[in-house]
């Protein structure tokens, strides 16, 4: 796929080119680093506090949602244990505007699937104009409900200070801007 098309494809995302990597940034955090393919794939690589245990979480829980058949999530195409970088399908586009009420309706429907986002915010939701599904992204702090021995790898009660990804000056939209 041509760049003129690619980015066509995803109007809504910043895009910085990466040299030679034949992919765009489209968020670098403290947290995280997304790139995204000309091909449509998303690459996740975890860095900073507890990025393994959240490397680790996402896979699992992406994995879960995959067996379950949740359509609205990201699929894991790969991965890399020691790179720590999820490679994934793409669920669309950011989202700039939903009521409050479709977003709550939207993760209590994941919530069907047996997972608890942790993170229920409007940073994580996507659309894919495909079939006109709104999709959820980012799991690395969800809980698989299901299972009581699994928890978040970081409940938002023992966060670092800047790490709850909820509220505080150092969090913000542009911590998640288009994964």
């Amino acid at each position: 796929m041509d760049r003129a098309r690619f980015s066509g494809l995803f109007p809504g995302w910043p895009r910085i080119k990466e040299k030679n990597s034949g992919m765009d940034e489209a968020k670098d955090t403290r947290r995280s680093t997304v790139r995204l393919s000309y091909d449509g794939r998303v690459f996740k690589t975890f860095k900073g506090y507890q990025a393994k245990e959240r490397f680790e979480n996402e896979k699992l829980v992406l994995k879960y949602l995959e067996s379950r058949g949740c359509p609205f999530v990201p699929r894991l195409v790969s991965h890399e244990d020691d790179k720590l970088q999820l490679v994934m399908t793409n669920c669309g586009q950011k989202v700039h505007q939903m009521s409050d009420k479709k977003r709550e309706s939207l993760f209590k429907e994941l919530e069907s699937y047996g997972v608890r986002h942790e993170d229920a915010e409007m940073r994580n939701v996507t659309y894919r104009m495909s079939d006109g599904r709104f999709c959820i992204i980012d799991f690395e702090f969800a809980t698989i409900i299901d299972d009581p021995t699994h928890k978040s790898p970081m409940p938002l009660t023992e966060r670092p200070p800047g790490e709850s990804g909820m509220t505080g000056s150092d969090i913000s939209d542009s911590d998640y801007p288009d994964q």
